[in-house]
């Protein structure tokens, strides 16, 4: 039936960024900012859509699958229906289908076609994939859009390789879908699959940033001194990092040209803006509007980005950051981890759900999501933890908690901590400034927390010292704790007694 479609004369595959935009502007999709970005609004989703997620139950995998709330089953009949009606949409309009890859190590890499009724859809594809590979002859996922649904759905049929993502124009949808079908055959190739960014020392070290969406894995792996890897999604094989993508995906509200500048230089003709609103007459883009929504984002390929690792691959990582926006204010800004506290972390995943990232979510919220990614990952959460547990056992790497959230009381109370505060945080352990300086014990949270940091005030490093009331401070303290705990439990039993002990204790 995908066949019969592509070759209806109604379907188009252009295969540069010039074309597809012209095509997309003839459609009246969007428009041209000052600088050439293509810039377009989508409507009633500005964020992806979980509780519209599914994933086929198919006899043969339905075992390997963490069925619940964030991988909810569908039935192959079901699945069926849908892909008919969707096949039928797609043949009775205008529809554009893109090819290109995912995996810069072309030993895990798959295929990837887009085939969408709308042109920026291809665009924002051609942003994020890879470009196609010669002669290949791997697994190719296939993504079916109609946006013109009227109900929404994103489903994952992990057996057919294919993707149904309906009544929805976020693109985000597109770039997760493939995420999480690596997140899913990726394991049984030995590799580990991460929601991370990468970056890379002039001399070959190479980071991991860790984090959901809003905890600044993008801004802070564009660093002037590094070369970026990728922004948010890697493997972790036996030879080492390779990205999973060709692009970034940044969320661009209050962006700035001094505060992040490898990203906003990279917004020219070719990247793609989402609901970032433009001035009529000049088209200069608003970073500062968040009317649309908070989520605002920006698409745009590695080769606008300045200062990349050209194969997008890396060695093993020596240093490894758990990036985490704490709506408590009560995490320290800087922690250093041993193992079991590591994979206490990973399982537990903290972190604030961000304003706009998902349909619904208006205010920073808490949240645990496993592995800093349990929206993406099909499996259960013990085969990534695995994967990790052997990966630093093999390479000793140094594992860190940065909280990139508040300080002195929740928003609205308290204060985000300033970017440059994180990113000499950041510096001081890629440069290897921690190595003599000493650490205390967290009374709170059992964290080690350095005692200085060059370009750092002493005040920032103790949460504690930002609340006026320490009595609030512990307060508040307690009821995080008490969260984690209540979140651990469901890993008892499931994970080594050491990590389940290395968490934060109420009492």
């Amino acid at each position: 039936m995908i066949e019969t479609l592509l070759k209806s004369p109604n379907c188009t595959s252009l295969n540069s960024s010039a074309a597809l935009i012209e095509k997309a502007l003839l459609r009246n999709e969007g428009q041209l900012s000052n600088r050439g970005s293509f810039t377009v609004k989508t409507g009633t989703h500005t964020g992806r859509s979980p509780k519209d997620r599914y994933l086929v139950d198919e006899p043969s995998i339905s075992a390997a699958i963490e069925w619940g709330a964030v991988n909810q089953p569908m039935s192959p009949t079901d699945f069926d229906s849908l892909f008919s009606a969707t096949i039928k949409a797609l043949g009775s309009k205008e529809i554009f289908m893109i090819k290109g890859s995912a995996c810069a190590d072309n030993k895990h890499a798959i295929g990837v076609n887009v085939i969408a009724d709308l042109a920026w859809h291809n665009l924002f594809a051609r942003c994020m994939f890879r470009k196609p590979i010669k002669n290949f002859k791997g697994k190719t996922l296939t993504i079916l859009v109609d946006t013109h649904a009227t109900k929404t759905n994103i489903v994952l049929d992990l057996t057919k390789n294919l993707v149904i993502i309906s009544g929805t124009s976020y693109a985000g949808e597109i770039k997760k879908a493939v995420f999480s079908f690596l997140n899913f055959i990726l394991p049984d190739q030995q590799v580990f699959p991460m929601h991370c960014a990468s970056t890379m020392g002039r001399e070959g070290d190479v980071s991991l940033l860790f984090g959901l969406s809003g905890t600044g894995k993008t801004t802070l792996s564009a660093d002037p001194e590094r070369l970026l890897i990728g922004d948010d999604e890697h493997g972790w094989s036996e030879k080492g990092i390779f990205n999973f993508e060709g692009g970034c995906y940044a969320k661009t509200i209050k962006l700035s040209p001094k505060a992040e500048p490898h990203i906003f230089d990279a917004l020219q003709f070719g990247s793609v803006l989402e609901n970032v609103p433009l001035d009529a007459e000049t088209r200069l883009p608003d970073f500062f509007d968040g009317s649309l929504t908070e989520n605002t984002r920006a698409a745009y390929p590695l080769d606008l980005v300045r200062d990349i690792c050209p194969d997008s691959m890396g060695g093993h990582p020596k240093n490894i950051f758990f990036l985490t926006c704490d709506a408590f204010g009560v995490l320290p800004p800087l922690s250093r981890l041993n193992e079991f506290q590591a994979m206490y972390h990973f399982l537990s995943g903290y972190t604030a759900k961000v304003a706009g990232t998902e349909q619904g979510v208006n205010e920073p919220s808490a949240t645990f999501s496993s592995c800093f990614g349990a929206p993406f990952m099909p499996r259960h959460s013990s085969i990534y933890a695995g994967l990790l547990q052997k990966k630093l056992q093999t390479h000793h790497c140094k594992v860190w908690l940065i909280n990139t959230g508040w300080r002195g009381g929740k928003p609205g109370v308290g204060h985000r901590f300033p970017i440059q505060v994180t990113r000499a945080l950041l510096s001081g352990v890629l440069h290897g400034n921690f190595d003599s300086i000493a650490f205390t014990k967290d009374s709170s949270f059992g964290l080690e927390v350095p005692t200085t940091c060059p370009g750092v005030e002493k005040e920032m490093l103790n949460p504690m010292l930002a609340w006026n009331n320490q009595a609030d401070y512990h307060a508040s303290a307690s009821k995080l704790s008490s969260l984690f705990e209540a979140n651990f439990k469901k890993f008892a039993g499931k994970v080594a007694q050491e990590v389940c002990n290395a968490g934060p204790k109420t009492s």
